[in-house]
């Protein structure tokens, strides 16, 4: 089974994945995303949960922990750190963060590259490369969506 996904039309929100920014935890600079994907787009996610599986399977085997850390995330129910609600872009939508350290490449719905970070902004949609891998970290174990280098297409006008 696949840990890669390349989804259908989803919505990016806090888009700098053209434009390095520094990981205050870990210190590194890295392409980052939220991604929102529309719970209507069942092919998408039901790809992203066997991509999460497969990658818990390969990296803990037929021992994976009870209680891991899953990456996608309900827009209907999940709140700020602060208990407020979500905005209402996350409405009928699940939702994850994607990085990388190495900047993906970006194509419009044509197939141009697109150069500059202002071409794409939060809020435009399109589509994304992610490979999903496992993680047992300091206590934590989990999943996460890692941002591929080279296949991220978006639009603007969608």
């Amino acid at each position: 089974m696949s840990t890669r996904v390349v989804t259908g039309k989803v919505r990016f929100s806090y888009f700098s994945a053209l434009t390095a920014r520094k990981n205050e935890m870990n210190g590194k600079e890295e392409f980052s995303t939220q991604v929102l994907v529309p719970k209507t787009d069942t092919e998408t996610v039901n790809q992203l949960k066997a991509a999460a599986k497969a990658a818990l399977t390969a990296k803990f085997g037929d021992k994976i922990p009870k209680t891991v850390r899953n990456p996608l995330r309900d827009g209907d129910t999940e709140t700020k750190s602060d208990g407020s609600p979500l905005g209402p872009e996350y409405a009928g939508h699940y939702f994850f963060n994607t990085k990388s350290t190495a900047k993906p490449g970006a194509v419009d719905a044509h197939g141009h590259d697109i150069i500059g970070s202002q071409d794409i902004v939060s809020g435009d949609f399109g589509r994304v490369s992610l490979n999903a891998y496992a993680y047992d970290q300091a206590g934590n174990k989990g999943v996460s969506y890692g941002l591929n280098p080279a296949a991220e297409s978006v639009d603007s006008d969608w």
